[in-house]
């Protein structure tokens, strides 16, 4: 799996004109997710980007976690983040997990963060998406499951 995560002061998602989704504070997550994830990248995601100390303490450091701060999550699916760029100038989406495989696995992901406490929102998953999202900072990580650094 492969996150890239935003801090945001708000973030929205639009699907045909109508807002499916939107959050103030917290992380706008954009999820993709490889054919060979399993169960523990899922678990092993939610819990790093759960404890990520990427929010301001009150002296101003990057010291709590989108726990420690109450925040939310705005998560979109997002098969494009496992774009194989090597040959042409066409990409090839062949390590992105087919869709059947891939929504159960969002939603996994998804239910895993509300047990947390987390309030979660999220796009439609395969829906023409439009987002719109006022990162904080800026704020932006890249998060792998297969490089764990």
């Amino acid at each position: 799996m492969r996150a890239i995560i935003q801090r945001v002061i708000g973030a929205s998602v639009v699907v045909d004109n109508h807002t499916v989704g939107s959050i103030d504070n917290g992380l706008l997550i954009f999820l993709g997710i490889a054919k060979e994830d399993q169960k523990d990248d899922i678990d092993w995601l939610v819990r790093k980007i759960s404890q990520l100390r990427i929010f301001s303490d009150d002296e101003g450091r990057m010291y709590n976690s989108l726990l420690d701060n109450h925040g939310s999550a705005l998560v979109i699916s997002q098969f494009t983040l496992f774009a194989s760029t090597k040959k042409g100038n066409r990409p090839s989406f062949i390590h992105a997990a087919k869709p059947d495989m891939a929504i159960h696995m969002y939603e996994m992901f998804i239910q895993e963060m509300k047990d947390l406490g987390i309030t979660t929102e999220t796009g439609i998953f395969g829906a023409d998406m439009a987002i719109q999202l006022t990162n904080d900072g800026p704020v932006t990580i890249l998060i792998d499951t297969k490089n764990r650094e």
